[in-house]
């Protein structure tokens, strides 16, 4: 098993939300930003089934690359699930939860990753 990391752990993780189909993911780089996180992965979807779903999607995927989860906040019924790697932040919304806190606004100076490619 080979560990992964920074933005390969991100993309990981945004690949695994993408195979569940979670609406609108992303990747911002928040670098420079924030001092807790390199990365923060952001998707959301409709129902708490799907959250689930995409939760142990992502759970699982990283867990196979050797990426070690920290901690997880929120659990089945929550409208908002936090797993934290470290490095990298990975956020599950219901989609009301996510227009509600809108992260991307709250974190607008964050530039975004492309899910399949190095940043710039």
């Amino acid at each position: 098993m080979t560990e992964i990391a920074g933005v390969r752990a991100a993309q990981l993780a945004a690949q695994a939300m993408q195979d569940k189909k979670a609406d609108n993911v992303i990747i911002l780089d928040m670098r420079g930003v924030i001092v807790d996180a390199d990365y923060f992965v952001i998707g959301s979807c409709p129902t708490l089934t799907q959250s689930r779903s995409v939760t142990q999607s992502v759970l699982e995927s990283l867990g196979t690359a050797g990426v070690a989860l920290r901690s997880q906040e929120g659990r089945r019924d929550n409208k908002w699930i936090l797993l934290d790697y470290g490095d990298v932040i990975v956020h599950v919304f219901l989609t009301e939860e996510r227009e509600f806190y809108n992260l991307e606004k709250l974190w607008a100076d964050a530039k975004r990753v492309p899910s399949d490619g190095e940043i710039d």
